[in-house]
């Protein structure tokens, strides 16, 4: 039984059975990030830590617009709502 395997053994991989498992995937992330640096870009006035959020969102992918959906909403500036 083999433990260790290299770099030489992708090539030995069929991708075109792979990829239609993960293209779906990659696509559902992708449009997570999208979403939430939109959402986070319409509601700049009102929310705090803007480029905090910015760095959690592209650093951690689609755990990082999760986040952001759960927590990072809920995060408002009250001096912007007074205004």
């Amino acid at each position: 039984m083999k433990l260790h395997y290299g770099f030489n053994e992708f090539d030995q991989i069929d991708w075109g059975s792979i990829l239609p498992i993960l293209v779906p995937f990659l696509l559902v992330g992708f449009l997570l990030i999208i979403i939430a640096l939109m959402d986070l870009y319409r509601h700049r006035h009102t929310r705090e830590n803007i480029l905090i959020w910015v760095v959690i969102i592209l650093l951690f992918n689609t755990i990082g617009s999760v986040l952001y959906f759960i927590i990072g909403r809920k995060d408002v500036n009250k001096r912007a709502l007074r205004d």
